[in-house]
């Protein structure tokens, strides 16, 4: 037999069942499809997005970087792109962009893979992908997940930056892959 105080507490321990089952459905990610407004790519981000543009000097050149970017905890998504003036300077233009994601973080590389060409995506470069550790700006431990690819003069680089170890393979392998020069 139930007394009262059993089924308050059973009551209590249902509701607490039942606010937990509710917060582990809602999502820490909510993945959208994002057009790039300045540039001709599509990618998924785990939350609203925010843009901006800014001129850098790129292996000796200046150029507008247009960045697409989305934070989610701790962690940061984006995707920067430049468009170089001429086709010949692409492959200089990429290396310099992942040496400056490495310099960025203080980083060493963990792994590196070149990846093989999208398919049925014309003029478009295989992407080269890495793994890296480095320092936050407060010298906190993070990981850099990226991905640089290029298509006819654009140059992009994906990347996800949160603390080390913190991001999933699940979600890195979303972001990443979802990503497609238009």
């Amino acid at each position: 037999m139930m007394t009262p105080a059993h089924s308050i507490l059973r009551q209590t321990a249902l509701l607490l069942l039942a606010v937990f089952l509710l917060a582990a459905c809602s999502p820490t990610y909510n993945w959208r499809e994002v057009r790039g407004e300045d540039a001709p790519f599509t990618v998924l981000l785990p939350a609203k997005p925010a843009s901006h543009s800014r001129e850098l000097q790129i292996n000796g050149q200046q150029l507008t970087m247009h960045m697409t970017a989305a934070r989610v905890e701790d962690a940061t998504f984006a995707v920067g792109v430049v468009q170089v003036p001429e086709q010949e300077a692409v492959a200089a233009t990429l290396a310099a962009m992942r040496g400056a994601l490495l310099n960025n973080i203080d980083g060493n590389l963990l792994s590196e893979r070149a990846l093989p060409p999208p398919a049925g995506i014309a003029n478009a470069s295989a992407p080269l992908e890495f793994l890296a550790l480095g320092k936050a700006h407060n010298g906190q431990a993070i990981h850099m997940h990226a991905r640089l690819a290029t298509r006819e003069r654009w140059v992009y680089q994906v990347v996800a930056v949160a603390n080390a170890d913190s991001l999933g393979p699940e979600v890195v392998e979303t972001f990443l892959t979802s990503f497609v020069p238009n």
